[in-house]
């Protein structure tokens, strides 16, 4: 009996396990997820130190128009602790340490110099342009939760506190088959009504796009032999994904030879368009995605089931991608009784309005409209009619979405 579309979504994370931690080198650490809290053992900055060129002052010496001897010279990482006196000042370069005593930085802009001396050109308050110690980050400080993805600024944060390795949760290492005697591999010659095995490559490239690994196994024929051997390869992975042979032709026997090898069906079918033949499995803790065969619906269902469960098996805590509310320029009608996984195109009007439109045919055929969409909307399998100018949810397509204005 099919099932919605939230329903076997919600299934598959509960059920997906959870890879082991290892720590790794801060560098491989990048675009995975923490696998335990990140505490801070020091403070951030562990030493005041000047935000701009400019000169060290004591703020009491500094009214307007104040002259000052420059009495030292302080670059990054030079230390020197008894050269701030009252009534002179000190150069500094951004990143070195505040002499003892000095309250404030005047920046270069601020001043005169001239022979050895300054004039002090606007106000200077206390504390200008100083970074204090910790006034980031003190000892104790969870600064990155278990989950959180590993970005640019999160790696700049765990080198800022000297922590060379962290704890992620394995790559996942997920087999790729294809089943189907029409299948060729794309260096074979072609022969009449031959279909290139473009899945597994399309499916290999959405798994590194998640910083998962691929293993692609080939293409298993319609017979009972080839696919129980390559299905057997596939269990030995951390998961296992299969495109086509899992709807109702007499050829599609890769339901047959996963419960041949023990796999417990949780789902077959969902109540979608497209990827209504769409199955999830577990064979043991190898969670098993058998998806249709159509390159369209190849894709989408695995963006919208896949994708979110590979990455809670990496540890990552946020493994649905945010839902954004945009306004209909075109009325869409669709049939009731299966929510429609809906092609969208995506621009942003002047007033920053979020505006959608079907990127095309959305026909399972056509894959130059998925190839033209930004986005993706989920519309409601009760409904059958959604009108121009009304409000609906969409998520973005891919790591590097752009959107036209």
């Amino acid at each position: 009996m099919p099932i919605s579309f939230y329903e076997g979504r919600q299934q598959i994370l509960d059920i997906v396990p959870t890879l082991e931690i290892e720590n790794v080198p801060l560098l491989d650490a990048a675009g995975r997820a923490v696998a335990e809290d990140i505490t801070s053992k020091q403070s951030l900055p562990d030493f005041d130190n000047s935000a701009m060129d400019g000169y060290a002052v004591f703020t009491a010496d500094c009214a307007t128009g104040t002259v000052l001897p420059v009495i030292g010279y302080l670059p990054a990482g030079e230390i020197s602790a008894d050269i701030a006196k009252s009534g002179t000042a000190v150069k500094i370069m951004t990143g070195a340490p505040v002499p003892q005593g000095a309250d404030a930085i005047i920046p270069l802009e601020n001043c005169k110099e001239d022979q050895g001396k300054i004039t002090i050109l606007q106000t200077v308050k206390k504390g200008d342009h100083i970074r204090w110690t910790g006034e980031d980050i003190r000892p104790g400080d969870l600064v990155i939760p278990a989950g959180t993805l590993l970005r640019p600024a999160e790696i700049s944060l765990i080198a800022s506190l000297r922590q060379a390795t962290v704890p992620v949760h394995r790559r996942v290492r997920v087999a790729i088959l294809a089943t189907g005697d029409e299948l060729q591999e794309i260096d074979e010659l072609s022969f009449k009504g031959g279909i290139v095995n473009s899945n597994s490559l399309a499916l290999a490239a959405a798994i590194q796009e998640i910083g998962a690994t691929p293993l692609i196994l080939g293409i298993a024929r319609d017979n009972l032999p080839d696919l129980r051997e390559k299905i057997k390869a596939g269990l030995q992975a951390d998961a296992l994904i299969t495109s086509a042979g899992v709807s109702s032709g007499d050829r599609d026997l890769v339901r047959e030879v996963l419960e041949e090898f023990g796999v417990k069906e949780v789902f077959w079918k969902l109540k979608i368009k497209p990827g209504h033949p769409t199955a999830f499995a577990m064979h043991n803790n190898t969670p098993v995605f058998a998806l249709p065969g159509n390159p369209v619906s190849t894709l989408l269902t695995f963006e919208e089931f896949v994708r979110p469960a590979l990455l809670k098996m990496m540890g990552h805590h946020s493994v649905l991608k945010t839902l954004y509310r945009a306004t209909l320029t075109d009325p869409i009608k669709k049939k009731k009784g299966r929510l429609q996984i809906l092609r969208v195109s995506v621009n942003i009007n002047p007033d920053g309005e979020m505006l959608v439109s079907s990127a095309g045919d959305q026909n399972t055929g056509i894959l130059r409209t998925l190839i033209n969409a930004q986005g993706i909307a989920l519309l409601a399998a009760e409904r059958d009619f959604f009108a121009a100018g009304e409000k609906i949810d969409i998520h973005l397509l891919g790591a590097t979405t752009t959107l036209g204005y």
